[in-house]
């Protein structure tokens, strides 16, 4: 039977519930997937293990191809798209922040279990790229066992973190309490509908000097800053089971299409093909009778 050729334009995902710390991404074809700016609660690093693709992180904007990881802090909004239809693939590993930082703590790389940005975003070392395949290859393989992957993944992220730690830059421009508070605000109420003249009443500034400064600091005006925590609010409540509708319903999106349409632009997935992958792993992960 031959495979349907279409089964390469839809993203793999891979999860485990005994390793909630850690998911990982798959995309054979990216010219099917398309990314508007965005950001994850999650630190990522991810590979591109075909082609060529443009990488946008934050004002940055630069070109990565095969043998390239990029590595992205949480929520730090980029974007990496193909380059005039040209065929690309990529893994992507999504790394809890709280676990990632306690690492680094038992490592003696960081003073204080506290976040701390990596300054890096490009790696172009083929050692660390092969490493990190085969970290992903075991993840990935059915016939692995937990205690594998697990140590797979530590000892991956282990080295590179201490490789990383020594590249440490100075610390970004902090941003403003007000903004930092607003910012903050929309994390809680992301599903409510908040007004401009509602934030520019929060925050002391005009509409303009509003949009303009929150950008500067968070890459995102602060309407798109709070539909990227809808939609990471969205993918929260479909990994816990809820359907479309009432995720969609739940992060704030009263339109279901409107959730579906915006999923998908930011995800680059729909969010049924993000649901079937979460019950697919649960078969997965059934135990055999």
């Amino acid at each position: 039977m031959s495979k349907n050729p279409m089964d390469v334009s839809k993203p793999l995902f891979w999860r485990d519930s005994r390793m909630p710390h850690v998911e990982l991404r798959k995309v054979t074809d990216g010219r099917q997937v398309c990314y508007a700016a965005h950001s994850h609660a999650q630190w990522s690093i991810g590979a591109i293990t075909e082609g060529k693709s443009t990488f946008c992180y934050r004002d940055d904007r630069c070109q990565v191809s095969a043998g390239d990881l990029v590595l992205i802090n949480p929520d730090w909004v980029h974007a990496c798209n193909p380059i005039d239809n040209q065929p690309w693939a990529y893994l992507m590993l999504y790394i809890d922040a709280e676990w990632l930082t306690a690492l680094q703590y038992q490592l003696g790389l960081l003073d204080e279990p506290e976040w701390e940005d990596i300054g890096t975003a490009i790696v172009s070392d083929r050692r660390y790229y092969l490493e990190y395949c085969q970290m992903a290859s075991c993840l990935l393989n059915s016939q692995m066992d937990l205690q594998d992957k697990q140590a797979a993944v530590i000892e991956y992220l282990s080295g590179l973190m201490r490789v990383l730690a020594s590249r440490r830059n100075q610390p970004a421009q902090p941003v403003p309490n007000v903004l930092r508070e607003l910012a903050d605000y929309l994390d809680e109420y992301a599903a409510e509908e908040i007004s401009l003249e509602d934030m520019c009443l929060r925050s002391g500034y005009s509409s303009g000097h509003l949009i303009r400064t929150f950008k500067r600091h968070f890459s995102l005006t602060p309407h798109a800053y709070q539909i990227n925590r809808r939609i990471q609010r969205g993918q929260h409540e479909l990994k816990r089971g809820r359907s479309i509708a009432d995720a969609a319903l739940t992060s704030g999106f009263t339109d279901q299409p409107h959730f579906q349409r915006t999923f998908k632009r930011v995800v680059a997935a729909t969010p049924n093909q993000f649901r079937q992958s979460l019950l697919s792993d649960k078969v997965k992960a059934a135990p055999h009778k």
